[in-house]
């Protein structure tokens, strides 16, 4: 029986998917097609297309769009050829990837588009990133995404908005990853990702054109179960820039609120990056960012205050991890020494998780201050959020009675 699991994983289905899909939008004699075509790869001289869908057993196929123009509204989706993970090339692949692993890298290039101008890591796990990291260096930049939450990286997809030079392949090596995503790799480098032999590695050369898609919109399409379709446009942050966003205040009964203290310029900083990361999270969703990186991730809960609380938790348990890992090269988890793990639950007690002085963010209104409040009692410097709420005053009051700062973006920022 044991064996028959373990096999499951490895039954690759042909797919009976046809090689070219058309996709019309017609309103009366207007007609406007969009033409795909399936994508496949050579691997050990045999065409291939994905391994599977989302489990063994669905199967599924990647198609690039390859002509055709759609207008909708005055909104002109992305043109042809602009490709990223639709059109992957694989240097490496041990096993040919999967529906999850190009989710996850197309997710991963969701965020990266808004950071070009520094070395940045993206690591996505189950189509969320678990941790995200800006720096001086990629290897930096890596080190710290990583480490953010290194349970949850493991078997994830690192993408990487620079060419992977020899000291971040050796941090990546170190680790156990499902996919590589990245613009090249310098020499010598593939050579020791060689050794991993089930490790995707896959150069997407036009990651450097990845500024170009801000702003850009795609048909989001949404399948029901009875065989029905959304469609919608992608969604677009308006807000990305301290310009952007606007100091909290707001009228309740006749009376202004405002927020007491402007953001300082960390706090811009880290609200936009953590702004901008929250458009590829599953909504209900808060995190938790400081120092362009984020500190604690949670995703897709039903109610604000309790996604508010596992970023909490998770941002204690991860840092405990952390400090086990640096200290000892062993996960908390496997610590048996007590007063080695008291130590280290002392030291995180004391700086509340790594939180003191981030950035909370929350991609729609707090409805009541109950969900601001948890993350001011862990000392959380600054807020953003989008705004909107009968009660924002609850939540500006909050702010200004822990000298906290408060912004508004204007703009909810649900994925689903």
């Amino acid at each position: 029986m044991a064996d028959d699991l373990k096999n499951m994983y490895k039954t690759i289905m042909d797919d009976h998917f046809s090689p070219n899909m058309e996709l019309s939008f017609v309103d009366g004699d207007k007609r406007q097609t969009l033409f795909f075509e399936k994508v496949a790869w050579t691997i050990d001289q045999v065409r291939k297309g994905l391994r599977y869908g989302e489990n063994p057993g669905q199967e599924a196929a990647l198609y690039k769009l390859v002509n055709g123009n759609l207008v909708i509204g005055d909104v002109q989706t992305i043109q042809p050829g602009k490709y990223l993970a639709s059109d992957v090339e694989l240097l490496q692949s041990g096993k040919h990837p999967g529906k999850t692993n190009l989710t996850d890298a197309d997710n991963a290039l969701n965020i990266l588009r808004y950071f070009t101008d520094k070395p940045t890591a993206v690591i996505v796990k189950h189509n969320n990133p678990c941790g995200v990291a800006r720096s001086f260096s990629l290897e930096d930049a890596y080190n710290k995404a990583y480490m953010a939450d290194r349970v949850a990286a493991f078997g994830g997809c690192i993408a990487l908005n620079r060419s992977i030079d020899k000291a971040t392949a050796e941090a990546i090596s170190n680790q156990y990853a499902e996919v590589v995503v990245a613009p090249d790799f310098e020499d010598g480098v593939m050579d020791m990702f060689a050794k991993k032999k089930n490790l995707r590695v896959i150069r997407i050369g036009n990651i450097h054109t990845l500024q170009n898609f801000v702003g850009q919109r795609v048909v989001d399409l949404k399948s029901l179960m009875d065989g029905g379709i959304i469609a919608q446009l992608s969604f677009v942050p308006e807000a990305r820039k301290r310009e952007d966003l606007i100091l909290a205040e707001c009228e309740y009964k006749g009376r202004l609120y405002k927020i007491n203290r402007r953001p300082t310029d960390a706090e811009y900083e880290d609200m936009i990056f953590g702004w901008l990361v929250e458009a590829g999270i599953t909504s209900n969703s808060v995190i938790y960012v400081k120092d362009q990186v984020t500190v604690g991730i949670g995703t897709g809960e039903q109610d604000r205050v309790g996604v508010a609380e596992i970023a909490v938790d998770k941002a204690y348990r991860k840092l405990s991890d952390r400090y086990a890992f640096e200290q000892y090269n062993e996960a908390y988890h496997d610590l048996n020494d007590s007063d080695k793990k008291a130590d280290i639950d002392q030291r995180v007690a004391r700086e509340k998780g790594g939180l003191m002085g981030s950035s909370m963010v929350s991609d729609a209104f707090f409805p009541f201050r109950d969900g601001a409040d948890v993350g001011l009692a862990q000392g959380v410097s600054a807020i953003i959020h989008s705004g909107g709420s009968q009660n924002d005053y609850q939540a500006i009051e909050a702010c200004n009675e822990k000298g906290a700062t408060m912004v508004f973006t204007g703009q909810r920022s649900f994925k689903h």
